[in-house]
């Protein structure tokens, strides 16, 4: 990417997953993880975020595959936009920023050790506790034995604690006895081979929190209110797998979203106060959606931090962070260009925006 700034000259590679197979929202029994690829990008995603970068530069795509170190060598561009998610392993959304680093590659969006840390979520929940960011009560479950001998009050909580978008989290996860814990939990060892985390379920309103900038300028866009009674019957009070890609689709979108919430001022304060004192606890940059679900009294909880939220450019998709810009008054090229100025900010001390408004 080589626009013509009043500042610098800024370049950047889109760095994305592997398209060789795109990615199904349907489960696929067939494989080791019936929801495998579903944290991958479609096509029509990385056309999007392309697309809004050329605004303001050139732009290089790159897949995140084993030709991506010798590729970035040869390109060299002034940096990264990385919306790489990785396979497998509990340092897949790394690889990426840390070969970037390694070749001395600036890039967007957080560092290696933040993203290992955020992916997780015991370790992300250890450090939200040890900076007194609320978050549930939890147990990480390495083998069935955890399970039993966890001593955590019922009703619980429980999925892989290595993934994100849903996966592994389903009707199932909600645990109201000794017995659906030790099964669901025997269940996700297998399928995932990583551990579990068990924590407290929380009953009340769940949000979600899109933030954009650093440091004392990071900033919460409108929060994004989840409304599960759009769920169809009996179906718990969860955003899980089939609420994010089995039930809600395009041609029959869930109303699972408002956006912004409407709650009140001082539950948003306590709202935002949790999702900023998350980022700037696990140290992200530049971009992170965080979500959160009250408790029994109604004090929110951190669950999770995704500093490489999901972009579905489609708002039939009901995709959380472009939901919350278009709430702020900001088209999907405006976020994502808005991004990318951020991090060439932090980057160079120029600005994106400035050369394509001059």
């Amino acid at each position: 990417m080589k626009p013509e700034v009043s500042a610098a000259s800024a370049g950047a590679a889109i760095e994305s997953s592997n398209t060789d197979e795109p990615p199904s929202r349907a489960l696929r029994p067939d494989l080791p993880q019936p929801d495998l690829y579903i944290e991958w990008d479609d096509p029509a995603t990385i056309d999007a975020v392309e697309h809004a970068l050329t605004t303001v530069g050139d732009v290089i795509r790159l897949e995140a595959d084993q030709d991506f170190p010798a590729k970035l060598l040869d390109y060299r561009p002034d940096f990264v936009f990385n919306i790489a998610e990785g396979l497998f392993g509990a340092s897949r959304e790394s690889h990426v920023p840390a070969i970037c680093e390694f070749l001395g590659v600036p890039y967007h969006a957080s560092d290696p050790l933040a993203l290992g840390l955020c992916l997780h979520k015991g370790r992300a929940k250890e450090i939200l506790d040890r900076y007194g960011v609320p978050t549930a009560p939890f147990r990480l479950a390495r083998t069935v034995g955890d399970a039993r001998a966890t001593r955590l009050p019922f009703p619980l909580f429980v999925k892989p604690a290595f993934e994100g978008s849903g996966k592994g989290v389903s009707s199932r996860s909600v645990c109201h006895t000794r017995g659906e814990l030790t099964s669901q939990v025997d269940y996700l060892l297998a399928t995932y081979r990583e551990p579990v985390l068990i924590e407290t379920y929380l009953p009340g309103l769940e949000f979600t929190v899109a933030i954009l900038g650093n440091g004392g300028e990071a900033r919460c866009l409108p929060i994004v209110g989840m409304c599960f009674d759009t769920l169809p019957p009996g179906a718990p009070p969860i955003y899980g797998y089939e609420a994010k890609w089995l039930w809600d689709t395009p041609s029959h979108p869930l109303e699972i979203f408002e956006c912004p919430a409407r709650i009140p001022e001082s539950l948003a304060a306590q709202v935002c106060e949790a999702a900023l004192g998350a980022y700037y606890a696990l140290d992200c940059r530049d971009w992170c959606r965080v979500d959160l679900r009250c408790d029994a009294a109604g004090r929110p909880m951190v669950v999770e931090l995704n500093p490489l939220p999901g972009l579905l450019p489609d708002p039939r998709d009901n995709s959380c962070f472009p939901k919350a810009a278009a709430a702020a008054g900001m088209s999907y090229d405006e976020l994502i260009c808005t991004v990318a100025d951020i991090a060439w900010r932090r980057i160079s001390g120029g600005s994106l925006l400035a050369g394509v408004a001059s």
